[in-house]
This record gives C-alpha cells, structure tokens and sequence, in this order.
C-alpha cells in the first residue's frame, strides 16, 4: 500500500481522460458546450458588464453633481460687475453728467420698457421663464470646443450668461464652465426669474461704454430704458451678440448683418406671441444717434459733478468711500434754464472779449459765479471756468482770492446790529457822516492809530455819509467804522450771515472790514442771500434728492434762522440799491429791474467781484487772473483790452446780464424794505473816482510813522480785546494799562495805495505791535500783515 493518500481527481477518469463540459457519469454541460466565447469575442462586455458601468458612471455623476453642489457656493459679485457710474440731474429731472468708471446705472425691472425685456429674452433665451438654469447641450458642446480647440461658445441661458457676467470672469475656460454650471443651478433656486432678467439686463456690455441697459439706452437713443420702444429694443439686444460690430454708426459696412441680426430678434417676438404681424411689418429700423465723443465731464458738468460731490462729502450725506463705489441717482438744486443763462451771460460779456493769442494777460482770466434762490437756499447756477477739461479748479467754489470790498457791507450791517456808535458817540446809519479823506488814520477812543488805508487812486473824498461811502467803496470810511462796530463783532456778523469762519484769519484785525479774507462765490451768495431775505439765513445747497436703488439717502434738516434784525439787513439792501442806481455797480442796471448790489476788487486787480441779488435771485461773480503754468494770482491789468478789470466792469456786466436773462418773463418786484430810518441819496461818483482809470501807482508807500499825529499822544500798544466784541482798547497812560504786545516792537503796516497793499515794514521801538499789526491790531492781512486795501473807488 502506498504511503502517498488518496486524492480525489474530481472530474478526472483515473487515467486522466476527461473533457470540458463533462461532468463523470453524466451528460455533458450545456452552459459550456461549444458555445463557449473564445478569441474576439471575449473582449465583447457582456450585458451584466454594461450594466454596471452604467450604474457606475451614473452614481459618480451624481456624486459629483452632489459634491459640486454643496461645495461650489455663490460668489461675491465682481467688483466691475456692481461698480457703477453716478447720475447727476437737473432740478427738472433732466441729466446733467454721468460719473464713474464703468458707465453704468442699474435700474429696476420695472423702469425698463416691456418691449425691450421680451426684445432681450427673443434674442438670447425665448424659453427663459419655462427652461431650467442650465443647458447641458450647450454646455457640453461648449466644452468640448474648448478642450479640443475649436470655437469657443458662450452659456446658452439668460442665467448662465448672467452668472458669467456679475460673479465670474469672461475667460473661455472649463473651470469657468464648470462653476458657471453650479452657480447657475444655486442662483436659479434661490432667486426669481425676474431679479435674473433684471440683474442681465444692468450686467450685459452693449458698446460705446455702455454697461446695462439704462447707460446703452442713453448712450444709443439718448432717453431713458423705460422710454425704449420695440425696435430700439430689437437693436439693443441684437447688440449683445456683438457689440461693436452691429453699431452701425461706427461700422456702417456691417449694417446688414446688424439688421438682419434685429430681424431675428422681431421675428422671434412674433412667433412667441408678444408682437403682432401687423405691427412687425410697420416697423422700420430705427437708427440710432451718432457714436459722440465722451463729454461727460465737458463745459460746465465736471464742476458741476464735483462740486455737488464735494457738498455731499463735506456735509456728512454720503461717504467718499461710497460715492465712488457709484450708484447714486442725485437730483441737485441747479435749475437748467438759469445755467444756460450764466453760461450765455460769461461767454458774451467776458469770453467773448478775450484774446489770448495777442494779449497774455488775457490767459490768466478765470470766471467764477455762483447764484442761490435767497428763499431756500438753493443754488440754481454755477459757472466754475471755461471748460472743466481744460481749466480743472472751480472758480465757483474756491477760496482763494480777496473779496475786495464786496466785504463792507457786513460791516455796516453789522454796525447796525450791535448798535454800534462812531468815536464820538453818535449812533451808525446811513446818514452818518465820516471823514473819507485817504489816508487818514484809523482812530479808538479819539486816538490816531498806524492803519490808515489809502482810497483808490488817493482821492479825498471829506465828510460823506456812509450811503455815499458805499457809492463809492471809500475805504477810509469803512476802515475806521470797522473799528467803531468791532472787528469780532464784524467777523461775527459774517459769519452768521454764511461766510465760513475758517476763511477769517484772526490775524487780519482791523483790515477784515476791507476784505482783505479770501471766500468763494459761493460762500458770498449765501450770505448775500441772507440780506436779500430780511436777514433769514438758509445754508446754501446743492441737492434736493440722492437715491440708490430702492434707498433713499437722508438729507440734512436745512431750516431757517434769523441771524441779523430784518432792519439791519434791509437797510443795507437800500443803501446797496443807492450803488446800483448811482454808485460803482451802474452796470448791473442791465438786468431791467431792482437791484442791490457792491463791487470789490482785490488787491493789485488780481480779481475782481459783483456781488448783488434781486427780491428772487442772489448772484455772486468773480473775475480773476490766475497763471495757468503756476498757479500763481496775477493782475489783470490790461486784460480784455481795458486799463484795469474791477467789479464795476465785466462783473456787474455779466451779472446784469445774467439775472435779465435768468428772470426773464417774470413780474419785475420791488424790494420789500423795513429800513432803520431814510436812507440818503447819493450823487454819481464824481469823475475822479472813474473805475476805468489804471492805479497811480503799484508800489507801495513809504513806511508810515509809528508814533500818532498828534505828538502829544504816546503811540497806543496793542491793546486787549474787548471780551463784548468791542475794538481792542489801548492801555490807559495814567494807570500802566495792560501790556499786550510784544517786548521788542511788533509790525506796522501802512495803508494801501490804489488797490493794492502797503507793507510799513516793522518798528525798532517798544511798545509792542501797532494797529496795523498782525496779532489783535487792526490793519494785518492773511498771511503778511499787510494792510490789503486792495479796493477801488470804482469797485
């Protein structure tokens, strides 16, 4: 017997005899019987094969689908997508500028016209309210191109093309595709139909720079999206396609394939129903307006534009911040027709006059203007340059130059709101009499002071009274009554009225009355305008209106307040009405009804003012010369071809013409005045005083003397203000007094000579700083100490 143990063979005969498909004592096996798949045929899957990669292939696109869903969320808008350009409008409505980088005004759904929304969905998606977010055989095909190298495509849906353009890129990628696809499917979910529509319709790029379909309605039609009909709608969303192609202004060679892709539009609106036959076949293809150059911010829009801005930035309305990140639809307070009047008025009396090309003076001259309603406050007009693109700073709102003697009457209304006396006790009025005579010292408390102001062109004008010194813008008049009133009470009464007190140095002393300050136009409207309203000031404005989509941005309480007596303010309306009728300002008698009004002129004639106002507009203008290479202030002697410009002249002109053009058609009204006792009439000037005549001369005059002119009097020390508002007051010789002035003598400044400045330079002697000095004196400028008479008797 063998060791080795027994096997079973199986299948196996014991001599090893044995065949497929047989099993040992039985018949053979049908499953294997010749049958069987041999050669080619095994790599044929069989049906449990295809089955199961079905089923595989299955459950991972739907894993994927899955995993996509969940993992890929909704972005955050592109930053160009949402950043849109600012609209600014006219009181009536209409548009003045658009401002942004991209040019761009998202509007509702329901502003935009019926026939253009369904003219969009024929172009782009017929089935948009019924299909889902996606199409997948767009999509497929889409990238398949794109990974084989063909042509590219774009999403097929309204929502997918929409999800590309305000959350993705335009790159032509799978990964865009592929996130485009998830968005679309996410965002279709969660929001309507409707927001989708609206959110393509704001998002889509139309040539010409128009973003959306409000700027391309405006860019193409020049009117509102809510305004565009069925064709013009056809065309601009046959624009979508290719937008600078089918513009068929720029590309007129590519007119037929632009109609015949706005054919395809209407065609479509026809068989979905929203458009009849009848009316398809009436139709004509409506062209749109020539391809304009960018003037957004051409003429007067740029300072327009800015100036609102500023107002709105400066005021607390809106951040800088979130106006630049745009939006915004600002309805401002500038009324059309008034803005084309000053626009007309400047160019006729001034622009016109100008030649730059033979005279170089006539470079430095800028025009700035600036008129409010006195009623509301609101600023009507503005003209800020020549063209904002050419000449960038607002001549409106700047504050650089002196306002001349436009500044004096703030003095006597602020004379007669204190109840102010002269040196020799008798109450300040119109009828008060002055010493006019140039050059005379400025006295407190009978005392002769260092500042002693010249008149314009030295004349000597004796006693007047102070209708006629405002006739006659006599410095010496108003130089000593600035002391009488007190120059705080002066700087008090101003800045009430609505000239900023930042703009008021405290060094200027005494020589504040001679406006010797720098303002804007548009600060000297609104205080203007506070006397043409009986002395019921109202901050000046710019807007009446700011929203942003459905916001609507809050906006200041503006109320009216009482800052002066209505008799101070209207007695100085009667005594500016005397230098209208027969003073320096007998040009602005050009506007055809009653007025009030002062000139002023800076000194060495770098600029020039009118300022004045009727019962229903007060208007501010300045002429000044500014180098265009530097910046620097220039004079403008010579400019225009006349011997000097001062506020008498292109000043009052344009405002003469301005306010006859602005209140044209209008019933002319009389001043309604309760005055503080008659004011005097007043004689023309006389002829010395003609406002035509050039300076005697620009240099400046000797050094006054430091001492008073009575020798028995010792020369005043800077005194310590009077905390009532009252001039400072001199120590008194018998008691010591207080010292307030310097140990090694302060600086003395001498009056002014024709308009311009005297610089007496600075004393070697005790007694601190004189008058004229620069700390608590009476006669120092801004910045120098320089007296700053700058005034014409002509204005």
């Amino acid at each position: 017997m063998s060791d080795e143990p027994n096997r079973d063979t199986g299948p196996y005969a014991a001599d090893g005899d044995w065949t497929p498909g047989e099993e040992p004592g039985g018949e053979p096996d049908a499953e294997h019987d010749g049958s069987r798949r041999t050669g080619a045929r095994r790599l044929i899957p069989t049906w449990r094969m295809v089955v199961g990669a079905v089923l595989t292939v299955i459950l991972l696109i739907s894993g994927g689908m899955v995993a996509g869903y969940l993992l890929v969320d909704i972005p955050e808008p592109n930053p160009h997508a949402v950043s849109q350009s600012n609209v600014y409008l006219y009181s009536d409505g209409s548009r003045i500028a658009v401002d942004g980088e991209y040019n761009r005004e998202s509007v509702p759904l329901d502003e935009i016209s019926r026939g253009a929304q369904r003219a969009m969905l024929s172009a782009e998606d017929r089935n948009f309210y019924s299909e889902p977010a996606v199409n997948l055989k767009a999509m497929s095909r889409a990238a398949w191109n794109m990974m084989t190298g063909g042509s590219t495509q774009s999403g097929s849906t309204i929502t997918q093309q929409y999800v590309k353009n305000y959350y993705l890129t335009q790159e032509q990628t799978v990964t865009r595709k592929v996130k485009e696809f998830f968005i679309a499917i996410k965002l279709d979910n969660e929001v309507s139909k409707d927001e989708i529509l609206q959110g393509y319709l704001n998002t889509s790029y139309f040539g010409r720079n128009a973003y959306g379909i409000q700027s391309a309605a405006q860019a193409y039609y020049g009117k509102d999206a809510d305004a565009l009909t069925v064709a013009e709608g056809a065309y601009l969303a046959a624009l979508v396609n290719a937008p600078s192609a089918y513009d068929v202004k720029a590309h007129p060679e590519n007119t037929d394939r632009a109609k015949a892709r706005w054919k395809y539009v209407l065609r479509g609106m026809v068989e979905e129903g929203w458009l009849s036959k009848q009316k398809r076949k009436a139709m004509e293809f409506p062209e749109p307006d020539p391809v304009k150059p960018s003037t957004s911010l051409s003429g007067q829009r740029g300072y327009l534009v800015n100036a609102v801005n500023d107002h709105l930035i400066d005021s607390g309305i809106i951040t800088a911040g979130r106006l630049r990140s745009g939006g915004f639809t600002i309805r401002t307070t500038i009324d059309r027709e008034k803005q084309d009047a000053l626009v007309d008025a400047v160019d006729a009396e001034l622009v016109s006059r100008l030649d730059e090309e033979n005279r170089k003076v006539d470079t430095y001259v800028r025009t700035g203007g600036t008129s409010i309603d006195p009623q509301t406050g609101e600023v009507v007009a503005m003209y800020g340059g020549e063209n904002f693109v050419e000449q960038y700073t607002n001549t409106a709102t700047a504050r650089e130059y002196q306002v001349g003697s436009t500044f004096k009457p703030f003095v006597f209304t602020s004379a007669l709101d204190h109840d102010s006396t002269t040196q020799d006790g008798q109450p300040i009025s119109a009828r008060t009499v002055y010493d006019g005579t140039s050059g005379r010292p400025a006295e407190v408390d009978g005392r002769p002071t260092d500042f002693a102001p010249e008149n314009e062109d030295q004349v000597d004008y004796g006693p007047v009274t102070v209708s006629e010194a405002m006739d006659k813008s006599i410095n010496a008049v108003f130089a000593q009554m600035g002391i009488d009133v007190g120059v705080e009470n002066v700087r008090e009464t101003a800045t009430a009225l609505g000239i900023p007190d930042s703009v008021i140095d405290p060094k200027v002393g005494a020589s504040i009355s001679l406006g010797v300050s720098p303002a804007s136009t548009v600060d000297m409207a609104e205080a203007y305008a506070a006397l043409a309203n009986h002395g019921m000031h109202r901050d000046a404005t710019l807007v009446t209106k700011v929203t942003r989509g459905a916001e609507t941005v809050d906006l200041p309480e503006r109320k009216e307040k009482r800052v002066v007596p209505r008799d101070a303010a209207d007695t100085t309306t009667a005594v500016l009405e005397s230098v209208v009728e027969g003073g320096t300002a007998t040009a602005a008698q050009s506007a055809g009804r009653p007025a009030a009004g002062k000139t002023g002129t800076a000194e060495e004639d770098k600029a020039a003012w009118f300022a004045g106002y009727t019962p229903e507009l007060a208007t501010v203008i300045s002429v000044v010369g500014k180098n265009p290479e530097t910046g620097a202030q220039e004079p403008m002697y010579e400019a225009l071809g006349l011997p000097r410009i001062n506020g008498g002249g292109p000043p009052a002109e344009i405002w003469g013409a301005y306010t006859a053009a602005a209140l044209e058609g209008e019933p002319v009204k009389d001043f309604d005045l309760d005055t503080r006792g008659p004011v005097l009439p007043t004689a023309p000037p006389s002829e010395d005083t003609d406002p035509s005549e050039p300076p005697a001369t620009d240099v400046p005059t000797e050094e006054p003397p430091t001492q008073p002119t009575d020798p028995g009097i010792p020369t005043p020390p800077t005194g310590t203000p009077d905390p009532t508002g009252g001039p400072s007051i001199p120590p008194d010789p018998t008691t010591g007094g207080t010292d307030g002035g310097t140990t090694d003598g302060g600086t003395t400044d001498g009056g002014t000579t024709d308009g311009g400045t005297t610089d007496g330079g600075t004393t070697g002697g005790p007694g601190g700083e004189a008058w004229g000095g620069t700390s608590s004196g009476y006669g120092g400028s801004q910045s120098t100490g320089e007296v700053g008479a700058g005034e014409d008797g002509g204005g």
